[in-house]
């Protein structure tokens, strides 16, 4: 049931409020924007860290290699040299990579804002469900943006910033390229791991249901394979498995969320 608050409010008075929140959200975004604007070192430290051949997972990878006695696991040493052919390229990259930092880090704070917004329109069994699925998709995302930086994004950085066609070739990549590579795909694939979010609601509007994805399993491997590969596009089985399992494991668990989901459809 509606609250009755919902139905005495007028459009003038729901628009106030998004104005509100908006003007909330903007702020949050811009204060912690500043905040990485001012701590420069810091920020590009992050960000240029994939691009090195110290970088915690090619470390990792020495160790796993050692190990199990594996030591082709381990890359070897490389140098990529990032520059600048722009005059304004160096402070507008600052200004992006802030306001992309400002904005991931305001993320929890913005769909809580828009959350409280449409929650009153809202019918309560919507409810009783709509705070786990919206934690579920913060944990989602941020698995997803983590994925990229340790894995998906250093080992496609590397294999490509090192690919030559010929010595007489040096590899020079250009800042801008680097920082926007880096940021679309920690988007994409904070969006990829949102597929059992995704599943979720089509189960509840009776879109999809268990034996369907489960009868499909074999064609979404072959998809997800492929997805892989175009997403890495490295020449050794080891990352794209990397890539495709973890992909593959977010089909399974949207079989589960699917099953748990389909009991009851949204009115």
């Amino acid at each position: 049931m509606k609250q009755s608050k919902e139905h005495n409010a007028t459009f003038w008075d729901h628009l106030d409020e998004l104005r509100k929140v908006i003007f909330r959200i903007a702020i949050a975004v811009c204060v912690l924007g500043f905040v990485a604007f001012l701590n420069k070192e810091f920020l590009f430290n992050l960000v240029f860290a994939p691009h090195r051949s110290d970088f915690i997972t090619y470390r990792m990878l020495c160790r796993l290699g050692e190990t199990f006695s594996l030591p082709g696991l381990c890359p070897e040493e490389f140098r990529v040299e990032l520059i600048n052919t722009r005059l304004a390229s160096q402070f507008l990259t600052h200004l992006t990579v802030s306001a992309f930092a400002g904005l991931l880090v305001a993320s929890p704070y913005v769909v809580f804002q828009l959350f409280g917004f449409v929650k009153p329109a809202l019918y309560e069994h919507e409810r009783k469900y709509s705070g786990r699925v919206i934690v579920s998709s913060f944990l989602l995302f941020f698995f997803g943006v983590l994925l990229n930086y340790l894995v998906i994004f250093p080992l496609s950085f590397r294999f490509l910033g090192t690919y030559q066609v010929s010595p007489d070739v040096v590899n020079r990549i250009d800042l801008s390229s680097y920082v926007s590579t880096f940021m679309m795909l920690s988007l994409m694939m904070g969006l990829v791991f949102e597929i059992p979010v995704v599943a979720f609601f089509l189960a509840k509007i009776g879109a999809v249901t268990p034996d369907f994805l489960k009868r499909h399993r074999r064609h979404a491997c072959v998809v997800l394979l492929i997805a892989a590969a175009l997403i890495t596009p490295t020449a050794d089985i080891f990352t794209l498995l990397l890539v495709a399992l973890p992909m593959y494991l977010l089909y399974e668990l949207s079989i589960c969320v699917v099953r748990k989901a389909a009991g009851k459809t949204i009115p």
